[in-house]
């Protein structure tokens, strides 16, 4: 499968942004979906997993109750809607899939076996 991530950009403290990714050259339901970001100078981190129909989630708990992963898989596509952005939300964001026959969440980075090009979100104070 392969990834395409955008809807990065520059935002204002409190701000928000949707992240998009789409799917393609796959059946994009079979897969566990997540979005990890990594800041200049830090490791790759999780920041929310989606499981294959979208019952399930996990959240970093720095982002608990501000960002919001979806999924829509009639168009191929997971969502990340961050809210009330901080300045530590500055980072590149990449989406991930890995092929799983369960509906469970996977939250390890190394576990993912596609990911998408990144998109950068600057957040200013």
């Amino acid at each position: 499968v392969q990834l395409q991530a955008s809807g990065g950009g520059l935002v204002q403290t409190g701000g928000s942004l949707r992240l998009s990714c789409v799917a393609s050259g796959s059946t994009f339901s079979r897969y566990v979906m997540g979005w990890f970001r990594q800041a200049a100078g830090k490791e790759r981190e999780l920041v929310a997993a989606l499981s294959r129909s979208g019952g399930t989630t996990e959240y970093a708990d720095s982002v608990k109750g501000r960002f919001t992963i979806s999924r829509d898989n009639a168009r191929n596509t997971v969502y990340l809607q961050m809210n009330s952005l901080k300045a530590e939300d500055t980072a590149v964001y990449y989406c991930a899939a890995i092929e799983r026959l369960s509906d469970i969440v996977v939250l390890r980075a190394s576990s993912y076996k596609y990911w998408g090009q990144g998109t950068q979100v600057t957040v200013s104070s």
